[in-house]
């Protein structure tokens, strides 16, 4: 792609014997935090004319997609072994239309924590994109979820993070 990415080469998630491992953070600063991802689902133009004026048999897949994205991203830490369980602030998931075979998803996470949410927040595009999938497989079984990937990310140690090819 180009870019220059920077990898730390030290896994947290494992302790120097190579076992898993929750990483601690009991030492870090509770502070506001937020993480954006994003992904789409490719599929046959009269599949997204089906759900884009709202005509599948089994109700508005949208919204359906978006109170799973939601629902997921709260229970992130029940599904990543390894994330810390959170409280959320807020949990968003938006839809974008970029062309006629395509439906963009974007979830927004926050918090206020010791811990980012950029878990929660891929979590949530993840499962709307498989929700969106299995509400459709009937009429579209060649349906690709991708591109799901960490947009920005904002509070903590680290600090800002905004993807350079956001697209």
């Amino acid at each position: 792609m180009g870019a220059t990415i920077s990898v730390s080469h030290e896994l947290s998630h494992f302790d120097e014997h190579g076992a898993s491992r929750m990483v601690d953070v009991s030492q870090k600063q509770i502070t506001e935090r937020m993480a954006r991802a994003s992904g789409r689902i490719v599929m046959a133009r009269e599949t997204f004319r089906l759900i884009r004026d709202r005509q599948l048999t089994k109700g508005d897949v949208l919204e359906v997609a978006r109170l799973a994205g939601i629902m997921a991203a709260k229970r992130t830490g029940d599904l990543i072994p390894l994330c810390h369980p959170l409280g959320l602030d807020a949990v968003s998931v938006e839809y974008f239309f970029p062309d006629e075979y395509s439906v963009e998803i974007q979830a927004t996470v926050r918090v206020t924590a010791r811990t980012g949410v950029e878990m929660e927040a891929l979590t949530a595009v993840a499962v709307a994109g498989l929700t969106i999938y299995d509400m459709c497989k009937a009429v579209d079984r060649q349906m690709v979820i991708e591109q799901v990937r960490l947009e920005e990310k904002s509070g903590g140690r680290s600090g800002h993070f905004l993807r350079e090819d956001h697209a």
